[in-house]
Order: C-alpha cells, then sequence, then structure tokens
C-alpha cells in the first residue's frame, strides 16, 4: 500500500469523482482534502469506519449550530469593538486586543470549516463565507486552501506536506543538520524559542499569503486583494479614530502577538512529534492519518478553544464532518483502531506541549553536538 492521490465524496462512499489538489469551491472544483482511498487501494478498514459515521448521520450539515456559532463569535467581535469605541483606559484597551486575539481566532476556525465544506450543502455559500473571512483577518483563502489542502493528503510527509518544511524549525536530525547561517542557530535553540517564534505567526501568515497572491495564483485575482486590503484599511482607520498614536502601536503588538500566539499553539499539537513519513514509507489512508495526528483531550475548554481541532484524527479522517459531531465520531474511531490495532494518541493540553517541545529539543540535538558543529 502506497501513499497517494484519493478521490473524494460527500456522503456515499459510493459517489466518488476524479479530483486534482487545489480549491473545493465550486461542484466542478476539486476538494480541499480528498478523504476516500483511490479505486483499487484496499479500503476494508477505513470503509468499516466509514460506513458505521456515516449510519449514524455524522455527515449530515449541521446548520442550526453554525447559525448559532457564527452569530455569537460575531457578537464576541462587536463586543470588543464596542470597547475600543466607549472606553479610554489603555489597560482596559491592552485587555481588549488579547480579547480580541482571541475572537480572531475563533472567526479563523470558522474561515476553516467553511473551506473544508462543513457549513453549508452549497459550495457556493462556503466559499463566500471563506471570502469575508478573508476580509475580516486578511488571510487569502486561495493561498490557505492550496497550502492546507497539500497538508491534509499528506500530513507530515517531509516533501509532500507544506506543514513538515519551515526554515525556522527541524522535524528531523537530517533537516536539522540542513540548517544554514541564521536559521543553524534559531533550530539548535528551537525548543526554547518555539513559543516567542509563534507570537509572529499571524505576522507569517499575511506575508505569505501575500506572496501567493503576487505569485497571480489565486482564483479571484481582483477580490481577494481588495478583501486583503480592505481589511488593514478598516482595522487601521478604526484604531487611529479612536485611539493615541502610542495607543494604537501597543494595541497592535498586543493583537497581533497574542492572535500568532493562540493560532500556533492550536496548530502546533496537531501533529508535531508525531509519525513523520517519508518518501519510501509506505501507509494506507487511515493509518497515514492516525498515526500522524494527536488529539488534545476533550471538555468544554478545548472544544471550544481549539475551535474542533483538538479531534485532529477524526477530523483528518472526515474534513467534511461538521465540528459538534466529532465527539460522537471519536467513540467510532477509538472502536476501530482498537479493532485493527492502529495506534490512536491523545493527551492533555500540558502533556501535548510537553511532547512537542521533547521532540523540537531531541531533534535538534545534532547541533548541539561538537561533531555536528564542526
Amino acid at each position: 500500500m502506497t501513499i497517494q492521490d484519493h478521490t473524494s465524496f460527500d456522503a456515499d462512499i459510493n459517489n466518488r469523482q476524479s479530483v486534482q489538489p487545489g480549491s473545493l469551491i465550486q461542484p466542478s472544483a476539486p476538494p480541499l482534502i480528498q478523504d476516500v482511498p483511490a479505486v483499487g487501494q484496499p479500503i476494508d478498514e477505513y470503509a468499516d469506519l466509514r460506513r458505521l459515521v456515516t449510519e449514524r448521520g455524522l455527515l449530515d450539515k449541521q446548520f442550526s449550530y453554525y447559525a448559532y456559532k457564527m452569530a455569537s463569535t460575531v457578537g464576541l467581535l462587536a463586543l470588543g469593538i464596542a470597547v475600543l469605541v466607549l472606553v479610554d483606559n489603555l489597560w482596559v484597551q491592552l485587555l481588549n486586543a488579547g480579547f480580541l486575539a482571541f475572537v480572531f481566532a475563533q472567526i479563523g476556525f470558522i474561515g476553516h470549516d467553511a473551506g473544508h465544506r462543513q457549513i453549508f450543502r452549497s459550495a457556493r455559500n462556503n466559499e463566500f463565507t471563506s471570502l469575508v473571512i478573508c476580509f475580516l483577518l486578511a488571510l487569502d483563502r486561495s493561498w490557505w486552501l492550496d497550502k492546507h489542502g497539500r497538508h491534509h493528503n499528506n500530513p507530515n510527509h517531509l516533501t509532500l506536506d507544506p506543514d513538515a518544511d519551515f526554515p525556522v524549525l527541524a522535524f528531523t536530525k537530517e533537516q536539522a543538520l540542513k540548517r544554514k547561517g541564521i536559521f543553524r542557530f534559531i533550530v539548535r535553540n528551537q525548543a526554547f524559542l518555539f513559543y516567542p517564534m509563534l507570537l509572529f505567526e499571524g505576522l507569517g501568515l499575511r506575508i505569505a499569503g501575500s506572496q501567493y497572491v503576487l505569485a497571480n495564483k489565486i482564483k479571484y485575482p481582483l477580490v481577494e486583494p481588495l478583501l486583503m486590503l480592505g481589511h488593514f484599511a478598516a482595522y487601521l482607520a478604526l484604531l487611529f479614530f479612536f485611539l493615541s498614536p502610542w495607543h494604537v502601536l501597543w494595541f497592535i503588538l498586543v493583537h497581533q502577538a497574542l492572535f500568532g500566539l493562540i493560532m500556533g499553539s492550536v496548530f502546533a499539537p496537531n501533529h508535531k512529534g508525531m509519525l513523520m513519513v517519508g518518501e519510501g514509507d509506505e501507509l494506507d489512508f487511515l493509518r497515514r492519518q492516525v498515526l500522524t495526528s494527536r488529539n488534545v483531550r476533550a471538555n468544554f475548554f478545548t472544544d471550544f478553544w481549539y475551535g474542533g481541532l483538538n479531534y485532529q484524527i477524526e477530523h483528518h479522517l472526515f474534513p467534511n464532518m461538521p465540528r459538534n459531531k466529532l465527539t460522537e465520531a471519536q467513540e467510532i474511531t477509538k472502536a476501530i483502531c482498537e479493532k485493527y490495532s492502529v495506534s490512536y494518541h491523545e493527551t492533555g493540553i500540558l502533556e501535548s506541549q510537553k511532547e512537542i517541545l521533547q521532540f523540537l529539543h531531541q531533534e535538534s540535538a545534532p547541533l548541539r553536538g561538537g561533531a555536528a558543529e564542526a
């Protein structure tokens, strides 16, 4: 069994269509993640899981849930803006900046769900939601769909997963030894610098998206950059109208740094420190998704804070499953993994962060040895 492209369907395992990496927006366009093994590939284990999930109706759209989620998130955003407009106190505004960083992360999770077509049956409605998020966060949708789609198809693959190739991080000892200059110093100390680097995650996302736009690879070459520019124009206008210039500077620093920290700390436990896949490794679809993913133990806080991404294993197995159905899917997935002797990894918030840091420290070890430095 080899890692390869696979086809996708919405509800019925037999309703297959040909796809290519890229967009998931139009019915004729390829979906973000292809969640069924290709024709001819052994699928008994995954089909067993998919059948049980489908019988429980866990792939059905959840309009009421997402209507509540969108309305409550917009309410939180309105609250943050109201505090910005009505309160003239720096310390309150810095607390508000932290609150709005959390709200921006929640908006991002809704954009993530729309990108996976979790929200609406209509591809057009999911696309419209993604474009709204593009304005609210200044994150380019075409860039994210391309990058995130490649990640889902090949999680933790050293050459095919874009999330497994960062110049400032090394996920294998071989990657660490290839780093040069300032990147070598950073990777050498990556376990200690990991969280400080996450403070720049928001900036990095905007830069990557902007580079993608400039490369003219986007679906809407006029609309998407205008939405991103519109975000910055509205954001800065709002801040400078109600705050003094120095207060604006402090607000932006706190808001953007905490936004990056929240997003990075949510995404990192998903795969960092889990199985890395190389060119010669052969995994079927079920094991490819489960063995490379980590779940963070579910409770009211983690379900809310992580936007459902604490169920990373179930999300990778069923990327178009509505967020509020992942809990039920977890019960079935655990049983199937036990049935077929597939290792299923779940841990707590602190334990997951500890595992990440230990992994990063271990893989950068050659750069701290005399022989490696020579």
